[in-house]
C-alpha cells in the first residue's frame, strides 16, 4: 500500500513541489543523488572507481522536445569526454533511459530515439566504455528490447535491464539466454498493471532466483542489481555451484545504499558497480528508491538499506 502511494506521488506535481523544497528531504536526497551536475558528481565517481566500478545516470526522463534530446546527447558525449580525460572511462559505463531521448517509448518515435541512442553508444565505444539501457514503466518492455537488439548490431556490449517483479521476465531471460548480452537483473520499481507483476516480496525474490539461474547458466553477462542480503547470498552460492568466476558477473548497488556491503564485496574480490545518478530532475528517481523499500527512509539516515 505504502509502495503504491509513493509511486503515485512520483507523478504528483504537488508532492514534487513539496519534496523539492523540503529541508527535511534534502539530506535523504543527497544520499541517493551524487550532485545536480556532472562537476558536482565527479568527486564521488573518482572515489568509487578506486575499488569499484560505476554506472553513471543523468536524471532527465520523459521528454518529446527535440532540443532537449539534443542537449541530452551532447551532455552524454561531454560526460564521456570528461571520463576519458580523467582516465577512468574503462571503469564507468553509462545508464541511459530511452524516454529521455525523445519518446514516450512509442513505435512512431522509434527511429529518432534509436538514432540518438546510437550516437551515445558510438561516443561510449570511442571512449572505451559502453551503455546499459534502463527498463522503464508499463508497456515499454517490448520496445526497449527492440531498441537494445538494434543497438547491439553495431555495439554488442550494449546492456539491458530486466525487472524480476514482472511475470514475463523469466521468459525474456530464456529468450536472450544465448545472445551474449550484458543483463542487469533488478527487482524493479516502476508501476505496471497488477496482473503483470508479482505482488509479494517473496514472489519477487523467487522470480529473481529463477531468472538469475537462467542467466548464470547461459552465455549472458549477469549484473546482479540488488541490496537484498538474501539474494546476494543466493548469487554467491549460485556462482560457486556453477563455477561462475568472479569475472563472469558483477554486483550492482545504488549510490548511498549499503556502502559497507559494497566495500566488503569488492574487498573479497567481487566486481561491484555503483549506480550513480546526477542531475536536477531527481524527484521521480528519488521516489522510486523510497517505493522499493519504504524503510529506506530510516536506513538512509544511517547510510544503509536492505532494499
Amino acid at each position: 500500500m505504502l509502495r503504491r502511494l509513493l509511486l503515485n506521488a512520483s507523478d504528483s506535481p504537488r508532492a514534487r513541489h513539496f519534496t523539492e523544497n523540503s529541508r527535511m528531504a534534502r539530506p535523504l536526497v543527497s544520499r541517493f543523488i551524487a550532485g545536480d551536475s556532472l562537476e558536482a558528481a565527479l568527486p564521488a565517481v573518482r572515489e568509487l572507481v578506486q575499488d569499484r566500478y560505476v554506472s553513471l545516470d543523468h536524471l532527465g526522463e520523459f521528454t518529446t522536445d527535440d532540443s532537449i534530446v539534443r542537449d541530452a546527447v551532447t551532455l552524454y558525449t561531454d560526460v564521456l569526454d570528461k571520463l576519458a580525460d580523467d582516465g577512468i572511462a574503462d571503469r564507468v559505463e553509462l545508464s541511459v533511459k530511452l524516454s529521455s531521448l525523445g519518446s514516450a517509448l512509442t513505435r512512431d518515435a522509434f527511429p529518432a530515439t534509436l538514432a540518438a541512442a546510437q550516437e551515445i553508444c558510438a561516443a561510449a565505444d570511442a571512449a572505451g566504455t559502453c551503455v546499459t539501457v534502463d527498463m522503464e514503466g508499463a508497456g515499454t518492455t517490448d520496445l526497449t528490447l527492440s531498441v537494445v537488439r538494434a543497438l547491439r548490431r553495431d555495439f554488442p556490449k550494449t546492456g539491458l535491464v530486466l525487472q524480476a517483479h514482472l511475470r514475463r521476465t523469466e521468459s525474456d531471460c530464456r529468450e536472450i539466454a544465448n545472445s551474449g548480452t550484458r543483463v542487469r537483473l533488478c527487482k524493479g520499481a516502476y508501476q505496471h498493471p497488477a496482473d503483470a507483476v508479482y505482488s509479494t516480496r517473496e514472489e519477487v525474490r523467487e522470480s529473481f532466483r529463477r531468472c538469475l539461474s537462467i542467466l548464470v547458466s547461459s552465455d549472458t553477462y549477469p549484473m546482479v542489481a540488488t541490496h537484498d542480503p538474501v539474494l546476494i547470498d543466493f548469487a554467491a552460492s549460485l556462482a560457486a555451484r556453477t563455477k561462475c568466476g568472479r569475472g563472469d558477473f558483477e554486483y550492482q548497488m545504488f549510490y548511498g545504499i549499503r556502502p559497507a556491503e559494497q566495500v566488503r564485496l569488492a574487498a573479497e574480490g567481487a566486481k561491484v558497480r555503483v549506480y550513480v545518478p546526477f542531475g536536477t530532475e531527481w524527484y521521480p528517481y528519488f521516489m522510486r528508491r523510497l517505493a522499493e523499500h519504504p524503510s529506506n527512509l530510516f536506513f538512509l539516515l544511517r547510510g544503509e538499506g536492505p532494499a
